[in-house]
């Protein structure tokens, strides 16, 4: 019988290559990592070079208008914020709902393996095919119009696969253990979910909530596609108002050949921004209370 021991060059031989391999990879996903941040550093420098000498207390509180220096973002501003929570109450119950059937109470089936495939599938689905489906349905059959809660539902159903799979992460990520001792000690199903597997899971969820509602923050196609309009000189005072949002008002200014707009649109840039960062900062701090408290 042949001896399957291989001869010591050829192990030397091929550890050199993985070796190579090893260090070529090392460089160049560095090489790679620091482009990308230059790429980033220099844009960010360029929009706050151009954008935070636009930024003051009239362009805050100015509506649009067609000359530069009149101009500010306060109906985008306030659209922005409306479409915001607006959303979050949409969207967050029913993804968190969803999650938790899929996670906890659903049996393992064909059914349930179909719907799983079709979450995952729907997280990569383009944002304008979205805006399609709002238009045909919010806008056009339920008669919504170019409301603010069109937008909303529209926006909801671009973040409710992202939301679904983040926090079914996070429902799993939480020890059987915590779900055996609850059982063990006389607590039903539902007082199991409740009070103990999403206290756990919530830091999980609540970060994944954000991050997709910062998504919706940003996008323009689905709210350009339902017909959200570039110029509002009012402010939105309830869910079935006209709105538009900081992002097509941006898009807004950068079409424009005036230069004054360009730096406007840079200044709305930097708010966008803050809007983001602001979101993301809640979220840091509640699942830090949240983690706290479990501890």
């Amino acid at each position: 019988m042949k001896s399957l021991r291989i001869p010591d060059q050829q192990w030397d031989s091929r550890i050199g290559k993985r070796k190579i391999s090893g260090v070529i990879f090392f460089w160049g996903s560095a090489i790679s990592t620091c482009l990308g941040i230059i790429v980033l550093a220099l844009l960010l420098f360029d929009v706050l070079t151009d954008g935070l000498q636009e930024i003051d207390i009239h362009f805050i509180t100015s509506f649009p208008s067609r000359f530069p220096e009149k101009s500010g973002l306060r109906s985008a501003l306030f659209g922005s914020l409306w479409l915001l929570v607006l959303t979050a109450f949409i969207s967050f119950p029913l993804g968190v709902a969803s999650a938790i059937y899929l996670e906890e109470y659903a049996p393992e089936s064909k059914l349930k393996r179909f719907i799983q495939l079709n979450i995952a599938n729907l997280a990569g689905v383009p944002s304008v095919v979205y805006g399609l489906l709002g238009l045909g349905i919010f806008v056009r059959t339920l008669g919504l119009g170019r409301s603010i809660l069109a937008g909303s539902m529209t926006m909801s159903l671009l973040i409710l696969p992202i939301i679904i799979v983040a926090a079914r992460e996070a429902l799993r990520a939480v020890p059987d253990s915590l779900r055996e001792g609850a059982l063990a000690l006389g607590a039903s199903k539902w007082q199991m979910v409740r009070r103990t597997v999403l206290p756990a899971a919530m830091p999980g969820i609540l970060t994944g909530t954000i991050l997709a509602l910062s998504r919706a923050v940003g996008e323009t196609a689905p709210l350009i596609t339902i017909g959200a309009l570039t110029y509002i000189a009012f402010d939105p005072s309830g869910p079935m108002d006209l709105f538009t949002v900081l992002p097509i008002q941006i898009f807004n200014w950068v079409s424009l050949p005036q230069k004054g707009f360009h730096s406007l649109a840079a200044g709305g840039i930097v708010v966008l921004l803050v809007v983001l960062f602001a979101a993301n900062l809640t979220a840091v701090i509640m699942r830090y209370r949240f983690e706290r408290k479990m501890d």
